[in-house]
């Protein structure tokens, strides 16, 4: 077998380990789920398979996509905007079942991944979103002072617990809990955060309505788009900007939980990443690349994440950028536009 031949066999099987690795996490985990199979939750009733065209609309109607928001050119002519974002869940995502070998898992977040993450920014002199629930940071004071002391990386609201929104089920604990999540990192930060990414990327019947309320600039936990755009709730405009993620470009479906050892490969995982930045430069709309310090903080894969970022910087015209960044330059551009 001839060298090219025996690579393209080897490219294949990677391709192959990888579909079959990230096809069985999310049967065991995201299936039901992204099939719209799940279990009723309150406030969200099933839509019958005989409901009228006023039903269905009805049904769908809480968040929909509004108006593109991707401003004709980013800062300095830049094609692109790369934003990288990590979620500092840790421990919390195992709080129903506090065992202690599970909890160190997300703990390394903390110890390891975390600072490990912040040495890779410095060396690239790249800024960072980090969305941390607020028991989170209590539990490791340390790391919102790491974070901020480079002076580049912004912190926003990730809920208090990691909870899940749709299961609290009583709009006013879960305002009360927004509430304390706002104040505690304001007052750890000493800088009122300005974005919001809801614990799991789940919304109530009432998320919505309360960060519109409490004021942020920009929420990043909706799918509808691969670009900023407005957020629509039942068919009125909210000024909400999105700043959209999706499944593909995060870590978690391809390292977590089933495939915490060495597979799949990073390298592959790198691929995914690249084409999905590739073609939003294509575009000249947006990339944004969602993380976690306990699961991308690894040695192998903060290799491939180093990787990633030269690629990127090899090609003219990248602004990477905070999230916040992003939503002033879409809110000033669409004013500016509107004038």
């Amino acid at each position: 077998m001839s060298s090219d031949l025996l690579s393209r066999f080897s490219a294949c099987i990677r391709t192959l380990t990888l579909a079959f690795v990230v096809r069985l996490c999310f049967a065991l985990l995201f299936t039901p789920a992204a099939a719209g199979q799940e279990p009723s939750i309150p406030g969200f009733p099933e839509i019958p398979i005989d409901a009228t065209e006023d039903q269905v609309r009805q049904g769908m109607a809480l968040v929909r996509a509004g108006e593109k928001l991707t401003p004709r050119a980013w800062p300095n002519g830049a094609r692109v905007a790369v934003c990288l974002s990590f979620d500092v869940d840790n421990e919390l995502l195992w709080r129903r079942t506090p065992l202690p070998v599970p909890l160190s898992q997300g703990e390394y977040g903390a110890t390891t991944g975390l600072p490990r993450i912040l040495d890779l920014l410095d060396r690239q002199a790249i800024p960072a979103s980090f969305y941390i629930p607020a028991m989170s940071a209590a539990l490791d004071p340390q790391m919102i002072q790491d974070i901020v002391r480079g002076k580049r990386h912004e912190i926003g609201v990730h809920g208090w617990m990691h909870e899940n929104l749709p299961t609290v089920g009583d709009a006013a604990k879960e305002e009360q809990l927004l509430t304390q999540s706002i104040e505690y990192l304001t007052k750890a930060t000493g800088k009122r955060p300005v974005g919001f990414r809801a614990p799991s990327w789940a919304f109530s019947q009432s998320t919505l309505d309360q960060i519109l309320k409490a004021g942020f600039l920009y929420d990043s936990s909706f799918m509808a788009m691969d670009e900023p755009y407005e957020l629509v709730s039942r068919g009125r405009k909210t000024g909400m900007i999105e700043l959209p993620i999706n499944w593909i470009a995060d870590d978690y479906p391809y390292y977590e939980p089933q495939a915490a050892g060495s597979l799949p490969e990073p390298q592959l995982v790198l691929d995914v990443y690249k084409g999905e930045f590739d073609v939003a430069y294509q575009e000249r709309t947006l990339f944004i690349l969602t993380m976690h310090p306990h699961i991308t903080g690894h040695r192998s894969r903060i290799a491939g994440l180093e990787k990633l970022i030269v690629y990127m910087k090899s090609k003219p015209g990248v602004w990477f950028a905070t999230l916040d960044q992003v939503a002033e330059y879409v809110k000033a551009e669409e004013k500016q536009a509107k004038r």
